[in-house]
């Protein structure tokens, strides 16, 4: 999620970047589409007292296209609520653990894969008995969360709006790594989460708008076909011991500590530059590179896990999506007025722009003010809270979906470091003049 979220800030940070260069140029007269990807939000014209007509600003200024869907494919099932069938089905003995009984109950998360017998509830990852224990919630819980909140991280949220097609529409697993039973109690509308069918958040957010509460459906592959693309995954262990027990000892998988990170480049000519590593960026399948990285124990490979420093941070941690949506927030303004196809009219026919960031500037509270002059993260995420509107929104719906997911305690304490992590100490150093 944290991929798609740097790609679609990628993806306006270069449609913003485009309009300044196309304002300035010979063609500003025509109309033009800068993305295949994103379009600004097309709000109907108004006219003021003096009967003069512009384009109405309106925040968030983008949206996906309405052509687009997204769908997450994953080689195996979800930790956590989804998969506790599974997971009993590949014990020797599925018989549900006793629960012990808890003088304060709530106050920490269930064992990732203990007491089959709790079904419905929070649980944390990592999961194995030996793991210290963590409030980092499980796959279930956070896909669980985004069908309320959407795709879209807090920092995306601030630039596209929360469409239907922004919601995960299908999750695409191997047939034997899906429970029914599970996925609908997790995930589903008459599962854990039906509490919140029908609320709207903004309660006035039009049918195309807003957030709500939009179950995704699961798909399946063949696990012949599985098997063929994957022949060194995970052995669909789950399904064969359920329909026949006796099929003998499962194939041993073990783990990887790697992770390999690719993005597609921005629609424009020039992407957001990041450091690769490498001077040549591979194309996949027709498709040029716009970020590839290879993580290992969390820190890009080529640093040290003991001690990464800034250029041990991949491109999307924390630290760096901060630093990608405040360029996008810095950008010049540029005013440009948006067409009934939604295509940008050259010119500065707005004396605000819907085509451009003013929209932060005025009447939106100082919400670009307050982002940008946030000294650490934890003031990051509480620069716009109590706030009305779409972010408001976001924040009211999050909160609500977390009381309905039973057991959701808040993983917060590790907040208090600002941009400067990102400056190289040994660098900084370097350059500072020697008395």
């Amino acid at each position: 999620m944290r991929t798609f979220n740097y790609w679609l800030l990628s993806e306006c940070h270069s449609v913003l970047s485009q309009e300044r260069h196309f304002s300035a140029s010979a063609d500003a007269t025509k109309n033009h589409e800068f993305s295949t990807f994103i379009r600004r939000r097309h709000t109907p014209n108004i006219s003021n007292e003096m009967g003069d007509i512009h384009t109405k600003s309106e925040l968030p200024p983008f949206e996906l296209n309405p052509d687009i869907s997204i769908y997450l494919y994953s080689t195996s099932a979800p930790c956590g609520d989804a998969s506790m069938e599974l997971c009993m089905a590949a014990q020797e003995d599925s018989t549900p653990w006793e629960i012990p009984s808890a003088s304060e109950p709530g106050t920490e998360l269930l064992d990732g894969r203990a007491h089959f017998s709790r079904l419905g509830v929070v649980r944390r990852k990592p999961a194995r008995m030996d793991a210290d224990p963590t409030r980092s919630k499980s796959c279930s819980d956070k896909l669980a969360l985004r069908q309320v909140s959407s795709l879209l991280s807090y920092q995306t949220s601030l630039l596209v709006a929360p469409t239907a097609n922004a919601y995960l529409a299908g999750l695409v697993l191997p047939e034997g790594e899906i429970s029914r039973v599970g996925c609908e109690r997790s995930f589903g509308e008459l599962g854990r989460m039906k509490a919140l069918n029908g609320v709207v958040w903004p309660r006035e957010a039009g049918e195309g708008y807003g957030y709500r509460f939009r179950p995704f459906k699961v798909l399946s592959i063949p696990d012949s076909q599985f098997n063929e693309l994957w022949a060194f995954g995970k052995d669909p262990i789950t399904a064969r011991t359920i329909e026949s027990p006796s099929s003998g000892p499962a194939k041993k998988s073990k783990p990887s500590n790697v992770s390999a990170i690719w993005v597609r480049a921005s629609s424009g000519a020039e992407s957001v530059p990041v450091d690769n590593g490498t001077k040549i960026l591979p194309s996949l399948r027709g498709s040029r590179t716009g970020l590839y990285e290879t993580i290992i124990n969390g820190v890009r490979q080529g640093s040290r896990a003991s001690s990464p420093g800034p250029r041990g941070a991949s491109a999307l941690s924390r630290a760096k999506l901060w630093g990608l949506v405040r360029d996008v927030l810095l950008l010049p303004m540029v005013g440009l007025a948006v067409g009934k196809d939604n295509t940008v009219e050259g010119g500065n026919e707005s004396p605000v722009g819907s085509g451009c960031l003013a929209a932060y500037e005025e009447g939106d509270g100082g919400f670009r003010k307050r982002i940008l002059e946030a000294s650490t993260y934890g003031e990051l995420k509480k620069a716009l809270i109590g706030v009305e509107g779409w972010i408001g929104a976001r924040n009211d719906a999050i909160q609500d979906a977390k009381k309905v997911l039973k057991g959701w305690i808040p993983n917060s304490g590790d907040e208090g470091w600002g941009l400067n992590v990102l400056i190289d100490p040994k660098k900084r150093k370097r350059d500072e003049p020697q008395g």
